[in-house]
C-alpha cells in the first residue's frame, strides 16, 4: 500500500488549503485513516482521523471547526480541508492509514501502519 500526499503550499493567514492523499497497490478501502503534522522542532501532532465509512471522524482540538477531514472510497483517496489558517499551522503534513481497525478511529501515530510522505503547509502571518 502505498499514500501519497499532495496540496500543500503557501498561503496568508486566514486563508484555506485543501490536501489530498491517495492510495494505491493492495489498498483495502476499509481503513481508518488520518492526517498528522510535524512543525519543525516539535513532535508529531495528531490532526484528524475518519473511519472508513465516514461516519466516525475525530479532530485535534487546535483544528476542530477550522478543519474537515472526509474521503472517497471509490477514489481511494482522502482530504483535509483547512480554513483560517494560522501560522501556528505551519507543518509538514502527512497521511496515514491503520490497517487494524474499520471503525474505531485512534489518535496514537504508533497504530498506523502505512504513512505517505509529507506536503509542506506554510502559513504567513
Amino acid at each position: 500500500v502505498q499514500l501519497q500526499a499532495f496540496g500543500g503550499g503557501l498561503v496568508q493567514a486566514g486563508g484555506s488549503l485543501r490536501l489530498s492523499c491517495a492510495a494505491s497497490g493492495r489498498i483495502n478501502s476499509r481503513y481508518v485513516m488520518a492526517w498528522f503534522r510535524q512543525a519543525p522542532g516539535k513532535e508529531r501532532e495528531f490532526v484528524a482521523a475518519i473511519s472508513w465509512s465516514g461516519s466516525t471522524v475525530s479532530y485535534a482540538d487546535s483544528v476542530k471547526g477550522r478543519f474537515t477531514i472526509s474521503r472517497d472510497n471509490a477514489k481511494n483517496t482522502m482530504y483535509l480541508q483547512m480554513n483560517s489558517l494560522k501560522p501556528d499551522d505551519t507543518a509538514v503534513y502527512c497521511c496515514a492509514a491503520d490497517s487494524d481497525s474499520y471503525y474505531i478511529v485512534r489518535r496514537s501515530h504508533l497504530v498506523y501502519d502505512y504513512w505517505g510522505q509529507g506536503t509542506q503547509v506554510t502559513v504567513s502571518s
